[in-house]
């Protein structure tokens, strides 16, 4: 019987238990537990962890660790019978069968010798699965409690297994899956993290890149960091300006198929991108979309405008949350839920931000914005949580499940983006949309990791435009 539900803990006194006396406790192996209990205790046993080798196995699955059912003997020991105030003095066990994931454990002690002049006292150990069949066996001995001790369970943090930052990135790139690499121009990668995020986007076959920058100072980088320019192509410019120039200049010319930023500044490189003659423009306006894995929420989150337009007016805004529709659209996300953020839930006149989001709902309803669900103004607690905007009396097919967050200006938008990605251990991928060609805008701060991740978005971009999307 679990005693989990109970507030208190309580232990059995040695004068309080008696030969024959038992107690048991029933836990069912759950996939999270083979995971928490490798962490803890640094067992990697590919046995337990590596599906794929498991099916190669003597057991032909993954089953759990003969330890974790041995942690019954030791929960109960520890917590009821006798429970607080006992000590360890000897274990032994026999394990007689693997555990499987969803089997269903019972493990029983029972008293079976007290000793008098020391207050020891040896339990009979027995752990049988849901079909009756013996798992585990064996003795333990403890020292028993001889005062009474009633007291609160302790409150523990609560405990969540996530993905790694590595696996997430890895699930992101699954969307270029079957496609082929794109031409790329590398805006000046003339620091390391930039340069190696285009060879580590050509190295994953995202891209063939043309370094944009100049050609002896990239090399000797490479050089200095032990990286392999092959397959790379160059085009020699003296400077970062004139690399921003040249990159666009090869877009332009559809050279290329998207930018990749470098280690120049975004202002440089996007007054290219923007420039009415020579640059990049389309009929839309240029946004950007930070595209987020954060493991505490369920969907993928993109965040809009956090780098490009610092603070839009409406007809702006109106573009931002169509570029990241059709961004969604191509990302398998068929009727995007966007949420149009503020400090408040209602329209205010004194807030700028909640006339835009009521503006926005209403010109979606009119076929001026296609292809999402639009609501707002919304709180941000209310865009991405259910039990909040429950609470509020908020109804809405948007609110708790938002796909994209329209942003009021680049401050918030900036410093919420950041605050995920720092705070959330969340993986970030940045984007430029709006303009002919895609454009990976990353921090000078940002990882070659993250810089690949962008990538892989701008391919899944580029062969949309072809019309090879999968």
């Amino acid at each position: 019987m679990s005693h989990d539900f109970i507030d208190t803990i309580e232990n059995r006194t040695y004068d309080e238990i008696q030969v024959g006396d038992s107690a048991s406790l029933t836990r069912t192996l759950r996939p999270e537990d083979i995971q928490m209990f490798a962490i803890i205790s640094g067992d990697m046993n590919p046995t337990h962890v590596d599906p794929e080798y498991a099916r190669s196995s003597q057991f032909r699955e993954v089953v759990g660790h003969g330890m974790w059912g041995a942690m019954l003997f030791s929960n109960i020991l520890g917590t009821q019978f006798p429970g607080p105030g006992t000590v360890y003095v000897d274990q032994n066990l026999h394990f007689d069968r693997v555990v499987r994931i969803g089997d269903t454990l019972t493990a029983t002690i029972t008293c079976q010798r007290k000793f008098d002049h020391n207050h020891h006292i040896l339990f009979d150990c027995r752990c049988a699965n849901q079909e009756g069949e013996l798992v585990i066996s064996g003795t333990a001995e403890v020292i028993a409690p001889v005062e009474k001790i009633k007291r609160m369970k302790v409150a523990l943090p609560e405990i969540k297994l996530s993905a790694t930052k590595t696996a997430r990135y890895e699930h992101l790139l699954e969307i270029t899956a079957g496609l082929a690499p794109i031409p790329m121009a590398v805006v000046h990668p003339c620091d390391a993290e930039s340069l190696k995020g285009a060879l580590l986007a050509r190295d994953r076959g995202l891209i063939d890149p043309t370094l944009v920058g100049p050609e002896k100072r990239i090399r000797a980088l490479a050089e200095e960091l032990g990286l392999n320019l092959y397959g790379c192509q160059f085009l020699d410019v003296p400077h970062s300006h004139a690399a921003a120039e040249s990159g666009v200049a090869l877009a332009r010319e559809g050279l290329v198929e998207a930018l990749m930023k470098g280690s120049l500044h975004t202002d440089e490189l996007m007054s290219e991108v923007v420039d009415k003659a020579t640059g990049l423009r389309t009929d839309r306006r240029i946004s950007h979309v930070f595209l987020m894995d954060v493991p505490t929420y369920p969907r993928p989150l993109m965040i809009t405008d956090a780098a490009v337009n610092v603070a839009p007016d409406l007809p702006t805004k109106v573009d931002i949350v169509q570029n990241a529709i059709d961004l969604a659209h191509m990302l398998k996300i068929p009727e995007p839920k966007v949420a149009l953020l503020a400090a408040v839930e209602t329209v205010n006149a004194k807030m700028p931000a909640t006339l835009d989001a009521a503006a926005l709902c209403k010109m979606a309803d009119r076929g001026q914005i296609e292809g999402g669900i639009l609501d707002g103004p919304l709180a941000f607690d209310n865009a991405i949580s259910v039990v909040a905007a429950r609470t509020k009396g908020i109804k809405s097919a948007v609110a708790g499940q938002a796909d994209i967050l329209l942003v009021p200006d680049i401050e918030s938008g900036n410093m919420l983006a950041k605050q995920l990605e720092y705070l959330a251990d969340a993986l970030a991928a940045g984007i430029v949309l709006g303009a002919r060609v895609p454009i990976v805008l990353t921090s000078r701060a940002d990882s070659a990791q993250t810089r690949t991740a962008s990538t892989a978005i701008a391919v899944v971009m580029a062969h949309c435009k072809r019309g090879t999307c999968k």
